[in-house]
């Protein structure tokens, strides 16, 4: 089929290898514009998407908006039989999706209705999700509410990263897309609307906010499990991270691996032992595995403990505290 292919971070390029691999014509990719890179961020970076078009030797359009005849013109241009549609970042007018025969087709890393929005990935693993998957849909002028043609499950393993779901998802979502194209050049691709239900406000429909920066801080006043989720959630990007002061003030330490120890109990933020044990509110423990701080690449918790002094007995900020002074 004679594709446009919409798309911009990493989670992208496997689905765009894919179509290129099961011999579609791409006619054109279309990504967000470079962004300022470097220490004084005068380098300007292609997204990874980008890259891989110009690899390919595939045209590239870096659109601020597709509102407008200008738009839309253009992308009349490349003529296209159907859009794919990977995280690209840009809102899609009703003009743009109906100009394809075919509309437009959206991968969306969640089991909708479920992580409807930006972030579904890092949201499934924060709630304690055991299951999420790809779904591809229909686009529609509402926020993921198409209706789905084809869906692939995946497990969350109870000690799953954010970084290893989004690598699995990325996966299954390139082995969707060939399948699911497969299916509508032979006409046999059927849509079924998302609950009824759903659409109605029910709880099945939940939303994935983009992650705030402030939530990526360790509250030590959460329950075990709700750190230990967030820990996962956000590694290796951003990052969850508490602050201690090791000499010069304080220092923000991110943890990019733990392990949740129930045996432990303590006042929250406690450091329990000498391995960084830290108590969370209601008992049991965080054990940082892997850490990483501030303009430092990630080691180990016994490498970082060479370095510095942080006894059993520290007391380690929390959010609220700061919020009181």
């Amino acid at each position: 089929m004679r594709i446009v292919f919409m798309g911009t971070p990493d989670f992208s390029v496997p689905v765009l290898e894919a179509l290129i691999g099961a011999g579609h014509e791409i006619a054109a990719v279309y990504t967000r514009a470079p962004r300022p890179a470097g220490r004084r961020g005068l380098d300007m970076t292609p997204s990874p998407v980008h890259q891989k078009a110009l690899e390919h030797h595939l045209p590239v359009e870096t659109p601020k908006s597709l509102r407008g005849e200008e738009a839309l013109t253009t992308l009349a241009s490349y003529a296209p039989e159907v859009l794919v549609v990977v995280a690209y970042g840009l809102i899609l007018p009703k003009g743009i999706l109906d100009l394809p025969r075919y509309g437009a087709l959206n991968l969306h890393a969640s089991l909708l209705p479920r992580w409807r929005g930006a972030a579904p990935i890092q949201r499934a693993i924060m709630a304690g999700d055991t299951e999420s998957g790809v779904m591809l849909m229909r686009m529609e002028e509402g926020l993921d509410t198409g209706p789905v043609g084809l869906t692939a499950k995946v497990a969350i393993d109870a000690a799953m990263s954010g970084g290893a779901l989004h690598d699995l998802l990325s996966q299954r979502a390139a082995g969707l897309i060939v399948e699911g194209l497969d299916k509508l050049e032979k006409g046999t691709l059927t849509f079924t609307p998302q609950s009824e239900l759903a659409a109605q406000g029910d709880e099945a429909v939940t939303y994935a906010k983009k992650i705030e920066k402030a939530e990526a801080r360790i509250d030590w006043q959460r329950p075990m499990r709700d750190i230990y989720n967030l820990i996962r959630a956000l590694s290796p990007f951003p990052g969850a991270f508490f602050e201690v002061d090791l000499g010069k003030g304080l220092e923000r330490i991110k943890i990019l691996a733990a392990e949740a120890d129930e045996a432990l109990s303590g006042q929250p933020g406690l450091i329990m032992d000498e391995n960084l044990s830290i108590a969370a509110l209601g008992g049991g423990a965080i054990r940082p595995v892997q850490i990483q701080r501030s303009g430092k690449a990630p080691m180990s918790v016994e490498a970082f403990l060479r370095g510095v002094k942080l006894p059993k007995g520290t007391l380690l900020p929390s959010p609220e505290a700061d919020a009181a002074l």
